[in-house]
């Protein structure tokens, strides 16, 4: 939208993110964590959600330094505590139909420097509180969102030749050209880039390839594929049939790996900042579907504190495909913030799958989706793997092979 102001932009964001992104529905109520250092967005959100027809938008506020605080200054012995309420409230609000919104602008490296043991026990507790919340949404009992905003510390990681100021404004220009917030009519423009997603999601889930083959520098992977698997990416629907997208930027299409159908070796290709702490040029060997040997450049007793979170945390729970040419990716900037370098990157998930990408699985207990060959876990972490340097290859039922991807672009047309 050119010659609109800051002011403007971030309304339409926040329209974006409450009529494409929730798809609020009139008189539905709308539960929304958010750090402090959001408050502009959440409000801009909050005016949305009230002109959509929501009754009640109720904010659950969270601030980074105070958890920072927490590691540092708490009793070692106290890490297994959790205000379990939090997470009731929301598991509660969901439940009752309410949408759900999680807004992050994490600085990537917050928890820098400080005690990896400590860290990994209150990132396993706050998993394990999450994990009913995270199993509703791997249903899509109801719509949600999360929206990554732009602020000072993560800017700075950014941008990090610029000044505060300039970095966050930088920032915020590359978010509101990555959302389409450019545009005209921004909610037009998502509609047709959905419309595209949805053409190869159908193709993809219509082939039900029993594997995927992953070849790249560093990268020699064969992913197996359940029976029933449904790829999925940009809208979905909640078992009443509302549509709506649960990620503001999107380019991938993703489905669920078979939990114990992963061999071979798979490097990343860009940082993963996990809860404030950073992971570099780490590389992962599987066998049987599990990983048997991990190791970083940067980072790499977080990544093992990480595979050690439960029993399956050293599984895939999602294999993502995102086109090399993405808009994130042409932009050549490493957010280290998942929801944007996923969206530039193919990527796999260690830990929890989605249940919505097996036909019939919100219907499957936990036991019988991990009969089918669905990971479960407290944990589900994307971590990036894709370059204009890989190839994927579908493998049929009889051991045929059919180009998915070539030197990271689209191999098929829809």
């Amino acid at each position: 939208m050119a010659g609109a102001t800051f002011e403007e932009r971030l309304e339409l964001y926040a329209d974006l993110i409450v009529k494409v992104g929730l798809n609020l529905q009139d008189k539905q109520r709308l539960v929304v964590v958010s750090g402090l250092e959001t408050a502009p967005l959440v409000r801009a959100i909050t005016k949305q959600a009230y002109l959509a027809g929501s009754r009640l938008v109720t904010i659950l506020w969270y601030d980074d330094q105070i958890h920072k605080l927490r590691l540092q200054h708490a009793p070692r012995d106290s890490f297994e505590e959790y205000p379990a309420w939090k997470m009731q409230g929301v598991e509660q609000c969901i439940k009752q139909g309410d949408a759900y919104l999680q807004i992050f602008a994490r600085d990537p490296e917050l928890l820098k420097g400080l005690d990896p043991e400590a860290v990994a026990a209150a990132n396993r507790t706050a998993a394990k509180f999450y994990k009913p919340v995270a199993d509703l949404q791997g249903k899509s009992a109801v719509q949600w969102n999360l929206a990554c905003p732009s602020a000072r510390e993560w800017a700075l990681k950014v941008f990090p030749d610029e000044e505060p100021e300039t970095a966050e404004a930088l920032l915020w220009e590359q978010i509101f050209k990555i959302c389409r917030i450019d545009q005209d009519d921004p909610v037009s423009v998502w509609e047709q880039h959905l419309g595209e997603l949805a053409k190869r999601k159908v193709y993809l889930t219509t082939k039900q390839y029993a594997a995927l083959e992953y070849h790249a520098p560093g990268t020699e992977l064969r992913v197996g594929l359940p029976k029933g698997h449904i790829w999925e990416g940009g809208k979905i629907k909640t078992p009443g049939g509302v549509p709506f997208v649960p990620n503001l930027p999107t380019e991938e299409i993703f489905t669920l790996p078979h939990k114990d159908q992963v061999e071979g070796v798979v490097v990343s290709t860009k940082p993963l900042s996990y809860r404030g702490s950073v992971m570099e040029n780490f590389s992962l060997r599987f066998e049987g579907g599990k990983v048997v040997q991990a190791g970083a450049e940067v980072g790499e007793e977080t990544l093992h504190k990480l595979l050690e979170a439960d029993e399956n945390a050293g599984r895939l729970g999602e294999v993502a495909l995102v086109p090399h040419g993405s808009p994130i990716s042409q932009s050549g900037l490493v957010f280290m913030n998942s929801l944007y370098d996923e969206n530039a990157s193919s990527h796999f998930a260690l830990g929890q799958a989605y249940q919505y990408t097996l036909e019939g699985g919100e219907e499957l207990t936990s036991e019988e989706f991990a009969q089918a060959g669905g990971n479960n876990s407290i944990i589900h972490v994307d971590f990036m793997i894709g370059s204009g340097q890989m190839d994927i290859d579908g493998v049929k039922d009889d051991g045929t092979k059919e180009a998915v991807m070539r030197a990271g672009g689209w191999a098929f047309e829809v």
